[in-house]
C-alpha cells in the first residue's frame, strides 16, 4: 500500500498565488499544444480575475508549459485544506484540479479510499474528489452525489478531463481553437481569453431571440462556445477531444405501492436535505411560503433545534405590492403572509427583504453580466438583489427550486391548450416576439422552424415507457421536456444570481437519487387528488400545517407596481431614439414603440411569452438587455 503514500502540495513551485482576496467558486483553464502558458500568464490572470464574484475568499493558480489551471474559491468546508488547485502526486504522475461545487457524500467516498489505502491530509471535498479520479478515472463520476463542475489535468500524459453533475447544477463552459481548448464556470472568463472573440452567427441570434432567456442544452450562444451538458465529461489531450454521458433519466416500470412510494420520497427528500445542511458558515434557507420551501425549511429547523440553534428563513417582496398585486391563474396569493404563517409555525429568524422598483429596473444590466447574457429580466435582478442582503449574514441558502420541474407543478402539466399544442408549453405565443423582428433579423433566422426544431430534437430524446398508456405517455414527455429545457434556465438563474454575490445557493429536489425515483413514479400517483404535487404534498404530511402543505402552487413573485412598467418603458424609449443603439437592426422600431408606449402592455400579452411570469414589462426589460449585452460585451454578428 506504500505506492498510495501521496504528497499534497498547496503551493508547488508553479503555482503563482495572491493571497487572499474580497471578490464564489470560480474555475477556468487553457490547454494550448502550439503556445506556452507561462508566457500567458498576463491573460490567465485576467480570465481568473472575471470570476472574482464567485470566488472571494481565496485565488490560485498553476501554470506550466501547455497547461493554465485557474481557480477563485469561496470557503465552504475546511478553509486551511481547501485550497486550489490542489495538487497531487503519485508515481511520478502530477494531478491538478480546479473544482467548483459541494460532495453530499465526502465521507461515504473517503472511507471507501481509505479502505484502498488512501490517506487524507484534509477533510475537504476537493482532495476526496481529486483523490477519488486518481483511484477510478473517470469512472469516479458516478460515485458523486452532489453540485459539480471540475478539471482535473494529468501534466505527464498531458490530458484534461472535465466533467458536470448530473441536473447541471453547476456551470461548465468550453470552446476550442485549434490546438487550445479553453474551459471556464462562466463564458466571461472565456471571453477573457486572447483567442476567443465575442461573437454571434445566426444560431446564436436565434438562441437570444427565440428560445431565450433559456437555451438549447450545449449552447454557449456565442459562437464556438459550447457548455458541457448535464450528466457529461469532457477528455482532451494531443490525440483529440472527446466527450460522454455517465447518467441520464432511464424509464421503467414503477415497482412500489403508492404508500411504499410516500415513504420512499419523504426518506430520500430528508436524507438529501440532511447532506446539504453540511457546513463550515452559516447556513439559511429561502422562504416562501410555498409547499416546497417550507419542507426544506422544516427540516432545516429540526435540524438546527437539535443543535440548540434556530434557523434564519429570508422572503423577498416588493415596493408597494400590497396596492398593485392583482391575482390570476399564474399568481393565485401573494407569498409574504404564507412566509410569516410558515416561520412562525417553524420558529425560525425571518428576515423579509422588500426590494424598491427602480433598483429592479437598474439591476438589469448588473444581471446581464451576471449570465453573459440576455435573462429572465426582473425575475433575475429581483433575485441578484435578494442574494445581496442575504449574503450580509449567510454563505450557504437551501432553495425550494425543482420541485416544480420533479413534481409536475407547472400548469401546463394541466392545461389542454398546452398538452395538445407540441412546442415547448413555457414559450406560448412566438408571435408576439417575432412581431417585433426586424425584416433582416425575420429574414436570417426562421423562428417557427428554429423552436420546431429544438422541439424535435428535445423529443427524440425521451426515454418512452413501452406499453404505457397516452396520457401517461404524454405527461412523462412534458415532464421531460421541463426537466432538461426548462428547468436548465432557472438552475442558471440561481447560480448567476447568487454566485455573483458570493453566496452559495443548494437545491435539495435536484438530489439525483430523488430524480431518479420520482421520473417513474406513475402519473396518477404524482397527480394524487389531482392536485399539482400530489405525491410530494402527500409524503410530506405531518411536517407542516394542512393549510401550508395544500396551499395553491405560486412561482417566485413578480413585481406589479406601474412604476416599474415606466421605467423600462422609458428606457426602451431612449434605446429608440439614439441611433448607436446596437438593438436597432434586430427590432422593428415602430412595433417596439408602440409596446413602450402602451400603458398598460396587456395587448398580446394576457399569456406570458415565456414561462409563468414574463409578460409586457419583461419583453421591454429583455430588450433593455439585449441591447447592453450587444454594447457591453461589444459582440460582433458573423
Amino acid at each position: 500500500m506504500d505506492m498510495r503514500r501521496v504528497t499534497i502540495h498547496c503551493l508547488p513551485w508553479n503555482v503563482f498565488y495572491a493571497g487572499a482576496v474580497v471578490g464564489l467558486c470560480g474555475i477556468a483553464g487553457w490547454i494550448d499544444w502550439e503556445r506556452d502558458m507561462r508566457k500567458e500568464l498576463p491573460s490567465l490572470y485576467v480570465m481568473r480575475g472575471t470570476l472574482a464574484r464567485r470566488g472571494p475568499d481565496d485565488e490560485g493558480a498553476w501554470v506550466t508549459e501547455h497547461a493554465g489551471i485557474m481557480h477563485r474559491r469561496l470557503v465552504v468546508v475546511d478553509p486551511a485544506g481547501g485550497g486550489q488547485p490542489m495538487v497531487r502526486e503519485r508515481n511520478g504522475h502530477t494531478f491538478v484540479i480546479t473544482y467548483n461545487g459541494e460532495l453530499y457524500n465526502t465521507d461515504d467516498i473517503r472511507s471507501d479510499l481509505q479502505v484502498r489505502g488512501w490517506q487524507f491530509q484534509s477533510h475537504s471535498d476537493t482532495e476526496v474528489l481529486l483523490t477519488s479520479y486518481m483511484e477510478w478515472g473517470a469512472g469516479c463520476v458516478s460515485r458523486l452525489n452532489g453540485i459539480f463542475a471540475f478539471g482535473i489535468w494529468e501534466e505527464q500524459s498531458q490530458t484534461l478531463f472535465l466533467a458536470r453533475d448530473r441536473l447541471g447544477v453547476k456551470p461548465l463552459f468550453y470552446t476550442r481553437r485549434g490546438m487550445a481548448l479553453v474551459f471556464a464556470s462562466e463564458p466571461k472568463a472565456l471571453l477573457a481569453c486572447p483567442i476567443v472573440p465575442a461573437q454571434v452567427d445566426a444560431e446564436g441570434l436565434a438562441e437570444v431571440f427565440v428560445m431565450g432567456p433559456s437555451r438549447t442544452p450545449g449552447h454557449g450562444v456565442f459562437k464556438d462556445v459550447e457548455e458541457l451538458k448535464p450528466g457529461c465529461w469532457l477528455l482532451h489531450s494531443r490525440a483529440g477531444t472527446r466527450t460522454g454521458c455517465y447518467w441520464k433519466l432511464e424509464s421503467h416500470e414503477h415497482p412500489d405501492s403508492f404508500d411504499r412510494t410516500l415513504e420512499t420520497v419523504r426518506d430520500l427528500f430528508e436524507d438529501t436535505v440532511q447532506r446539504q445542511l453540511v457546513s463550515d458558515v452559516p447556513v439559511c434557507t429561502l422562504l416562501s411560503g410555498g409547499v416546497d420551501s417550507s419542507a426544506v425549511s422544516a427540516l432545516a429547523a429540526r435540524s438546527y433545534r437539535a443543535r440548540g440553534q434556530q434557523l434564519v428563513t429570508y422572503s423577498v417582496d416588493y415596493a408597494g405590492s400590497d396596492l398593485y398585486f392583482r391575482p390570476d391563474a399564474f399568481e393565485p396569493d401573494p407569498d409574504a403572509p404564507w412566509a410569516r404563517r410558515v416561520s412562525s409555525f417553524l420558529d425560525t429568524d425571518h428576515r423579509a427583504v422588500l426590494l424598491d422598483n427602480r433598483d429592479l429596473a437598474g439591476a438589469l444590466e448588473d444581471v446581464v453580466r451576471a449570465r453573459d447574457m440576455p435573462g429572465m429580466a426582473d425575475v433575475d435582478s429581483s433575485l441578484l438583489l435578494f442574494c445581496k442582503e442575504i449574503k450580509k449574514a449567510a454563505t450557504v441558502a437551501l432553495s425550494g427550486e425543482c420541485a416544480d420541474e420533479l413534481f409536475a407543478g407547472y400548469p401546463w402539466f394541466r392545461r389542454q391548450e398546452d398538452l395538445e399544442g407540441w412546442t415547448f408549453p413555457w414559450m406560448r405565443r412566438l408571435e408576439t416576439r417575432t412581431r417585433l423582428f426586424s425584416r433582416e433579423l425575420s429574414a436570417l433566422i426562421n423562428a417557427e422552424r428554429y423552436a420546431a426544431q429544438r422541439y424535435r430534437e428535445a423529443m427524440e430524446e425521451v426515454p418512452a415507457l413501452p406499453g404505457e398508456e397516452p396520457v401517461a405517455a404524454r405527461m412523462r414527455q412534458v415532464s421531460y421536456l421541463t426537466l432538461t429545457r426548462f428547468m436548465p434556465t432557472l438552475l442558471d438563474r440561481k447560480d448567476r444570481m447568487s454566485m455573483a454575490c458570493g453566496l452559495e445557493v443548494r437545491v435539495p429536489y435536484c438530489d439525483h437519487r430523488l430524480v431518479e425515483y420520482v421520473w417513474n413514479v406513475p402519473w396518477a400517483m404524482k397527480n394524487h387528488q389531482d392536485r399539482e404535487k400530489g405525491v410530494l404534498r402527500r409524503a410530506l404530511q405531518g411536517l407542516l400545517p394542512e393549510d401550508v402543505l395544500w396551499r395553491k402552487k405560486a412561482p417566485y413573485p413578480k413585481t406589479h407596481d406601474p412604476l416599474y412598467t415606466a421605467v423600462v418603458g422609458r428606457a426602451v424609449l431612449d434605446i429608440l431614439d439614439d441611433p448607436s443603439s446596437p438593438l436597432l437592426p434586430f427590432v422593428d422600431r415602430a412595433a417596439v414603440r408602440n409596446l413602450a408606449e402602451t400603458e398598460s402592455l396587456a395587448a398580446g400579452f394576457d399569456v406570458p411569452w415565456f414561462g409563468q411570469l414574463m409578460r409586457g414589462p419583461q419583453m421591454l426589460a429583455y430588450l433593455i438587455e439585449v441591447n447592453f449585452w450587444l454594447k457591453d460585451y461589444e459582440v460582433s454578428v458573423v
